[in-house]
């Protein structure tokens, strides 16, 4: 059995080769281990750096104790071939960042400590493939927010520490109030799992966070116009506006899908003064939740969604908009959809929402009907109405 001289290796009666080097004040993990062992015991050293080959020596490896070190540096790569790995103990250390890319291939880790770091944040997806995570200690961080579905992929999971983390505790942690309800993880120290800020709920726990401060979105979206008796001069000018609530109040975006390209608008694009931010795109989005879209065309046929985003969550609503031409549309309407029969093409609003939920598909069809009408100047200009359909209420909605 091949065992570095700081170190006492031995087979344990189960079969397992244990090699045991900790309290050696090893500064780097030694070399000349056995390729057979299953237990390494690095605990309590001052190593300060972990490279991509620090363990392709004992590519068998169960269970690793690396605690009370002064790690501050992990490379990519360091864990990623020890898939036998059970056991990780990183605790009390000073890892800030760490590859968490590396825990994709230890699908069948069952405990990892990292408590008593420095980590600041963590990828949602940190732990997405540890299907047989039983136990994670992730107490006593810097860690001001987790990202909602940290803990959702984790099926085995039974124990969480958590604890003595400066917790932000905005609506962005309000998920984590929610899945410690009903979860049947055990959160040892729940009562320690305070917030540090803002100032209202300091030293509040943060499975305390009042209801009333955390709101999901809720949207709706809506046809608007005021084309009554109006000439046009220069094309049809649709309009939708996207009205939203929740606390904190929602951000809104938009999301444009047509036959030739997908638009994404992140927030308003026309300043106070009207002048338009991103000029290459033709969507003009107000900061009131209004998109207006000039001259529609038949290339911007498509589905328009609009998006409601706060810390608690994303809602949105979509409606399908084509371009048609007709003499009159609220007949060609009901020749379309039987349902909307009853009405006889003679029921007119101004407006209609759409299902707040944002399920069913809604169509509005937007109608080009040419008529002569003298424009100031004394010549003939075509004259814009509009029809609208919407398919899963059957209204006809005529101008």
């Amino acid at each position: 059995l091949a065992c570095p001289s700081a170190c006492s290796c031995s087979t344990k009666k189960n079969g397992r080769l244990l090699a045991e080097c900790a309290y050696k004040d090893l500064q780097e993990v030694p070399e000349g281990l056995s390729s057979n062992v299953t237990i390494l015991t690095l605990s309590a050293n001052r190593i300060v750096w972990l490279g991509q080959g620090s363990f392709a020596e004992v590519p068998e490896v169960q269970s690793l104790w690396l605690g009370y070190n002064q790690i501050g540096v992990v490379e990519p790569g360091a864990f990623a071939l020890l898939v036998h790995l059970k056991n990780l103990d990183l605790s009390h250390n000073k890892i800030a960042d760490f590859p968490w890319q590396d825990l994709r291939n230890l699908s069948g880790l069952q405990i990892l400590k990292m408590n008593n770091n420095r980590l600041a944040g963590l990828p949602w997806d940190a732990f997405r493939f540890l299907k047989d995570l039983r136990s994670l200690w992730l107490n006593d961080n810097e860690l001001t927010t987790l990202a909602e579905g940290t803990f959702d992929n984790l099926p085995s999971l039974s124990q969480l520490q958590i604890f003595n983390n400066p917790f932000n505790c905005s609506c962005k942690v309000f998920w984590l109030k929610k899945w410690t309800e009903k979860t049947s993880v055990s959160i040892t120290k729940g009562g320690s799992t305070l917030c540090v800020a803002p100032s209202r709920l300091k030293g509040r726990a943060v499975t305390d966070i009042p209801d009333h401060h955390c709101i999901a979105p809720s949207v709706q979206l809506t046809y608007l116009s005021n084309l009554d008796n109006t000439v046009m001069y220069d094309g049809l000018t649709l309009t939708l506006h996207c009205s939203v609530a929740g606390s904190p109040p929602p951000e809104i975006r938009w999301k444009i899908q047509t036959s030739s390209r997908r638009v994404e608008i992140n927030g308003p694009n026309v300043a106070r003064d009207g002048n338009v931010k991103q000029s290459q795109e033709r969507f003009l989005v107000f900061k009131n939740g209004t998109m207006a879209i000039p001259n529609f065309r038949k290339e911007d046929e498509g589905i328009y969604t609009c998006l409601a985003v706060n810390d608690v969550g994303t809602r949105d609503v979509s409606v399908n908009v084509a371009l048609a031409g007709s003499e009159n549309p609220a007949e060609d309407l009901l020749q379309d959809d039987p349902q909307a029969s009853h009405l006889g093409g003679r029921s007119c609003y101004k407006g209609d929402e759409m299902d707040p939920s944002g399920a069913g598909e809604k169509l509005v069809i937007v109608y080009h009907m040419p008529r002569e009408s003298k424009s100031r100047s004394g010549g003939v200009v075509p004259q814009v109405h509009l029809g609208t359909l919407l398919l899963a209420l059957g209204i006809v909605l005529c101008y």
